[in-house]
């Protein structure tokens, strides 16, 4: 059963391309499908291209999607790097 959540992008440049590394370095600790969604874009969390086509900037939502055995787990590990702005000091 597939786990969903919309989360916010807060860090100032959004899903740029250090933070999706830090994403895709994340999902592939986890035995789980982890795909983000907006609008009517979607990509997979084990592919830096795909995240940083999704476009998404500072305070706009984007969907989790996580199924698997780890799915509860890695969905918070997503939301924690995200709420905590990819590490980013601003």
């Amino acid at each position: 059963m597939p786990i969903e959540k919309n989360l916010t992008i807060v860090n100032k440049l959004g899903l740029h391309a250090r933070a999706a590394t830090q994403l895709v370095q994340l999902a592939n600790q986890f035995d789980a499908r982890i795909t983000l969604k907006k609008g009517d874009k979607e990509a997979d969390a084990n592919s830096v291209l795909g995240l940083m086509m999704l476009e998404s900037h500072q305070g706009e939502q984007v969907g989790v999607i996580v199924e698997g055995d780890d799915a509860e787990q890695a969905m918070a590990a997503v939301e924690e790097l995200i709420e905590g702005k990819f590490n980013e000091d601003e």
